[in-house]
């Protein structure tokens, strides 16, 4: 289907696809098998701009529209979505600045950020705490002009990489939900310290951390929006960055289709391709359709957003389940297709399949998204 991308979209999809398939590609299977972050392909991406496609131009960004953030997360995640995640984490831990910060944080962040010279990281989830965002046990107790954490984050992703963190924290434990904040923290403030790398089923090349915080003292100025804020800024934040995670899960399912689809044609069985059995094509033709309808609701959503939509969080939702729900369903049976050697890691297939689960969790599993979805239904109708 042609989306009329435009020609600088067109331009960040040639060039996202040219990095992934030269850059990416050759190590992947090295960085997946050994847990290895991938600071040289981060330093590909500063130096081609992909970083600043997060980011608007007032802020040292080239664009910030969530339609050409889409089209580049997609492409690089055809080919490696854990190398590609420590960009996708940095947008999802600058979003809580960008969207509800002050004039001055956004001015003293974001262009570092927009250069790739400090990468960001979002510090909601805990032990305790995930779904039920109310159930944050961190705490930030104010103390003359600073506020001072007290707690622990969980599976943060570029957990200990990132030099900037947007963490949640209570302000006020008796008002549930209601009562918490959120706050920017930066890499070496005393008492902010990291966890192990945890060892993980996918996204390997990905750094997944736990936060600790112990009398951590932050400036009053690193609190974003007003106390009690925290709740909003972290929905507005996930209503913005799911399209994103759809885009991964759309990539993860294209690159495993594409694989599938070279395999088909070279693998013979009973004298022919096994291309040609009617079983097999029924399965390619229900995989490419699924991810087109999963492209075409993503790019719907972000033209939607980029427009000025003021409510989107439905929409949100039912794209980051769909295309992870299809990413997950089009790895396993291109897992099938390639049969035995699917399973085995020499083949690329095993890996998408192990990378496309995690889409179903993070950022909200897909229940939630669907009490999301359904919530709002009931609410409008």
């Amino acid at each position: 289907m042609d989306y009329f991308l435009t020609d600088e979209q067109l331009e960040i999809k040639e060039l996202a696809r040219k990095i992934a398939e030269e850059k990416m590609k050759p190590v992947r299977e090295k960085y997946d098998e050994e847990g290895i972050f991938p600071w040289d392909i981060v330093e590909v991406y500063a130096q081609s701009d992909l970083f600043a496609v997060m980011i608007p131009e007032e802020y040292g960004g080239i664009s910030g529209k969530v339609m050409d953030l889409c089209v580049m997360t997609e492409e690089l995640c055809k080919v490696c979505a854990g190398i590609s995640l420590s960009l996708g984490a940095t947008g999802l831990g600058l979003y809580p600045i960008l969207l509800s910060g002050s004039e001055e944080q956004k001015q003293k962040y974001l262009p570092d950020i927009a250069e790739g010279k400090r990468l960001a990281a979002f510090g909601l989830t805990e032990a305790n705490a995930g779904s039920d965002a109310g159930a944050v046990e961190t705490t930030a107790t104010k103390d003359g002009d600073y506020y001072v954490l007290n707690g622990t984050k969980q599976w943060i992703t570029n957990g200990g990489e990132a030099e900037i963190y947007t963490i949640f924290a209570m302000t006020d434990r008796t008002k549930g939900a209601r009562g918490a904040s959120c706050f920017i923290v930066e890499k070496g403030t005393p008492g902010f310290s990291f966890g192990k790398i945890e060892n993980k089923m996918g996204v390997r090349a990905s750094a997944t951390r736990e936060l600790i915080f112990e009398d951590c003292r932050i400036p009053k100025e690193n609190l974003i929006g007003r106390e009690g804020s925290g709740f909003m800024v972290a929905m507005k934040t996930f209503d913005k960055s799911r399209p994103m995670v759809a885009s991964q899960a759309i990539g993860i399912a294209q690159g495993a289709l594409n694989e599938a689809l070279r395999y088909v044609k070279e693998r013979s069985q009973f004298g022919k391709p096994i291309s040609s059995f009617q079983g097999v094509q029924f399965m390619l033709a229900d995989m490419a359709t699924e991810i087109e309808a999963a492209r075409a609701m993503t790019y719907s959503l972000a033209k939607m957003i980029d427009a000025g939509a003021k409510r989107y969080s439905k929409e949100s939702a039912m794209v980051k389940y769909y295309a992870s729900d299809v990413a997950m369903r089009v790895t396993t049976d291109a897992v099938q297709l390639f049969g035995g050697y699917g399973y085995m890691k020499e083949y690329p297939v095993e890996k998408m399949m192990r990378d496309a689960k995690i889409t179903q969790i993070y950022e909200g599993t897909n229940q939630i998204q669907r009490s999301i979805v359904a919530s709002n239904l009931l609410k409008e109708s």
